[in-house]
């Protein structure tokens, strides 16, 4: 099942809460069911985007969306078809490994034949709405295959069973249950399996025919469990190994990349798109989050979408592979350690962060070497959140294990770390290092690029606030407080 390549969205809508604003339709600051459907009407129809990620995970599901959006916006998917000229795509939970909503995936699979009635029903015609859906913290080729194989055998494949010998089949019974197959997006979303992306895509591939593959790779997650820097690097192999295979197989292998608007989750915002674009030129389909959509004038926002929509993909740089892996396990160290240090603060101060949808925020463990333990945090945009408003932007933690030899081999490695620590340290607050062990602070304080920090005044005058409200025990205020400061750097985390 799928589209011709040309139509392959390249501008994916997601429902990740790192907005400051809600936006003009919603009912609350929290957006909940219904307004998430007006939500993915008025990305395709004002902003321009061509894909909606639905997010089946983590909140509850509404399995009937294709039918509300077709009756409630009748005349606007009259003209552009869902599932040929925009696409909604489903996140489902990983069975492996969130156990609690594993059945959520039986039920969420079981609604695209549902799905594909109404829009038939509608468009009078076969149209498939919805064909393909993300796998999220993808482990395994196998993972990928059950997916595939649970809905072509179980949902699909029921349809030919008699009730009994003699008896009528399903299909018979009921109708036929179409798409007759789904695509799987692998989403990839830790060091190991970010590097293992391509061979596990090439096992996964070995006996399928598919017209295209895409294949999504996480940039938060992995900031926040290794640092930016690692991010970046790891986002960048994995791109050319996806690339490499794409040519061995002669199949098409269409990446999307998981950026937000802070500099720390890929600092993708209307007004940065250029230099996003010119990091990851192999990325066929970027993600724009909450805060990229509802925290900047629509104008800019429509303007954006149309550039990334019209690019043209270009092959991904290549890079000494084994020089990036070395630099990134130092780095990484450095920047775990620190975190190690801050985490009971980042849970303090995730209090105070708002909520901007109706989901269970799961939490996520932060992985170490055995010999520190694991460490509870807070989903990537609370802890961005949590950081930027204590002044200490995460973008800045684990740089002083940088060479000087590192530094000019990310000058061509990593082509914005400049640019994207300049805008973070606009919101840094050099009273935050007191956060840090001395020697940490110490060593941060003599980075050449955190002396030439060109600080945001209003941004310090909220950090100091929640600075001295953190630690003095005085909490009243602080939700206020970090709202004033998310506003002026237009992302909550």
């Amino acid at each position: 099942m799928g589209i011709p390549i040309g139509k392959v969205p390249r501008c994916m809508s997601t429902q990740h809460p790192d907005n400051v604003q809600a936006p003009f339709f919603a009912t609350d600051t929290v957006l909940g069911g219904e307004d998430e459907i007006q939500e993915a009407f008025y990305v395709f129809s004002h902003l321009g985007c061509d894909e909606q990620m639905w997010d089946c995970e983590g909140k509850e599901v509404d399995n009937f969306v294709v039918k509300k959006l077709l009756t409630r916006y009748e005349s606007f998917f009259r003209e552009k078809i869902l599932g040929r000229d925009v696409f909604l795509t489903l996140r489902v939970p990983n069975p492996t490994v969130e156990k609690a909503e594993a059945k959520i995936l039986l039920e969420t699979l079981e609604s695209i034949p549902r799905s594909f009635d109404a829009a038939q029903l509608f468009y009078g015609r076969e149209v498939a709405p919805i064909f393909e859906v993300i796998l999220p913290m993808t482990a395994s080729t196998r993972c990928i295959d059950r997916i595939y194989r649970y809905y072509t055998d179980f949902v699909v494949g029921k349809q030919e069973l008699p009730f009994q010998e003699g008896d009528i089949t399903i299909a018979e019974w009921i109708g036929e249950f179409k798409p007759r197959k789904i695509n799987v997006v692998p989403l990839f979303e830790d060091w190991e399996h970010m590097l293992e992306s391509a061979s596990m895509v090439r096992e996964y591939l070995r006996d399928k025919e598919v017209a295209y593959q895409r294949v999504f790779l996480a940039r938060s997650d992995p900031a926040m469990n290794y640092g930016m820097i690692t991010a970046v690097l790891l986002n960048k192999l994995a791109l050319r190994r996806l690339h490499d295979l794409s040519r061995e197989l002669g199949v098409p292998i269409l990446p999307i990349i998981g950026v937000g608007s802070a500099p720390f989750r890929g600092n993708l915002t209307p007004h940065n798109v250029e230099s996003v674009i010119s990091e990851y030129p192999s990325a066929h389909t970027f993600t724009v989050q909450s805060s990229f959509k509802y925290d900047h004038p629509p104008e800019k926002v429509m303007e954006a979408v149309r550039r990334l929509r019209n690019r043209e993909d270009a092959p991904p740089h290549r890079l000494d592979e084994e020089r990036c892996l070395e630099l990134a396990e130092r780095y990484t160290s450095a920047y775990q350690a620190q975190v190690s240090c801050l985490a009971p603060l980042i849970n303090r101060m995730a209090r105070f962060v708002p909520s901007r949808r109706k989901r269970k925020l799961h939490i996520g463990l932060f992985g170490y070497s055995r010999s520190v333990g694991e460490v509870s945090l807070p989903r990537a945009i609370t802890f961005t959140a949590a950081l930027y408003s204590l002044g200490l932007p995460p973008e800045i933690l684990g740089l002083e294990a940088l060479l000087k030899s590192d530094w000019e081999f990310l000058e061509s490695a990593y082509l914005n770390l400049e640019k994207d620590l300049t805008e973070a340290l606009r919101y840094f607050n050099p009273r935050a290092l007191q956060l840090l062990p001395e020697e940490t602070a110490r060593s941060l304080r003599r980075l050449e690029i955190l002396s030439l920090a060109e600080v945001e005044p209003h941004h310090r005058e909220i950090t100091d606030l929640i600075l001295e409200g953190s630690s003095g025990g005085n909490e009243s205020g602080l939700k206020e407080a970090v709202l004033r400061a998310a506003g002026i750097r237009r992302f909550l985390g």
